[in-house]
Parts: structure tokens; C-alpha cells; sequence
């Protein structure tokens, strides 16, 4: 495989150090933890680089598109990674103003 081919990523991607690790798990450094009113949240800035996939956002029900930047998070309790949700950025920052109904949580 050329090295400038781009390979799809697997169930497993690459930290900081090259170690594979379970999409999903906490990684310090890379990942933070945000505590909101609606609870604590881990949260991953991902690049447009970074985003191979078309994800629907929970904030607006809107299409994130292949290769823009946007947010995972999922909640910090253990086995939140099972509920990890892709958003824009600008609708993760702004959740909580829209009330329920526009979210999924």
C-alpha cells in the first residue's frame, strides 16, 4: 500500500504513540472531561481530517459531513462510551439552550 493512501480506520484507531485502543475509550490528553448542568460528559474534538464518515447530528437532526471538523461525546459514567454521539460543535456548545426535544438526551 502507497503511504499516502489513506487507510480506513477499523474498530480500533491510533492514539498519540501509535498504541491501538478501542474507538470510544477515554484517552488523557486527547480527550477532556466537561461538566455541564445535564452532567458530566467526555468530550473529543475530532479534525475534518479525522471524520471518514457522515454522522446525524442529535442537536439539529442535520447531516455532519465527511471531513468536517464536529464533537463526539458520550457521558462519563462507566459504559457511557455505548451512548457516544457525534455533534457540530456549535450545537454541542448550545444543547442545552434549545430544551428537550431537539436532542437525544
Amino acid at each position: 500500500m502507497s503511504p499516502r493512501r489513506a487507510r480506513r480506520a477499523g474498530p480500533f484507531d491510533r492514539g498519540d504513540k501509535g498504541a491501538a485502543r478501542p474507538v470510544g475509550a477515554f484517552v488523557p490528553g486527547l480527550d477532556r472531561t466537561e461538566d455541564w448542568p445535564d452532567g458530566e460528559w467526555r468530550v473529543r474534538r475530532l479534525t475534518g481530517g479525522a471524520a471518514e464518515k457522515v454522522y446525524r447530528c442529535p442537536g439539529c437532526d442535520q447531516e455532519i459531513g465527511a471531513r468536517l471538523p464536529h464533537v463526539v461525546s458520550w457521558p462519563a459514567w462507566p459504559g457511557g462510551e455505548d451512548e457516544r454521539r457525534h455533534w457540530h460543535t456549535a450545537c454541542w456548545r448550545n444543547r442545552l439552550r434549545h430544551g428537550p426535544g431537539r436532542s437525544r438526551y
